[in-house]
């Protein structure tokens, strides 16, 4: 396996929380203000591949990460993304959710 960039101590030391499953940082494109990414410790190229420990891990962390976004940034609404594979838009092969914190126009 090539280089992983998830696996990298460079992205997970940007890690604004984790517990021992998974990790969460803040999307290097955002979509909107607080996009931030989940991502499990473990490599596995999709969501369909990672195992229930590692599933339980990103979810637990996606709904700190809500509480996160609520307190910081009050957004109107979310979209959580999960892409599995290359016509599914999935660019980097190691899974990840995106939380995207969605605002009502003109806020």
């Amino acid at each position: 396996m090539s280089k992983c960039l998830f696996c990298s101590d460079a992205v997970r030391g940007n890690a604004i929380m984790e517990n021992d499953l998974a990790y969460v940082v803040y999307d290097k494109y955002p979509q909107s203000k607080g996009h931030l990414l989940v991502i499990p410790i473990e490599h596995s190229e999709n969501f369909f591949e990672t195992r229930l420990p590692e599933r339980f891990g990103i979810t637990t962390l996606l709904d700190e990460a809500k509480e996160y976004l609520d307190e910081k940034y009050s957004p109107d609404g979310y979209n959580i993304v999960l892409n599995c594979g290359k016509v599914a838009g999935q660019e980097i092969f190691h899974t990840h959710l995106h939380l995207i914190p969605r605002y009502e126009e003109g806020k």
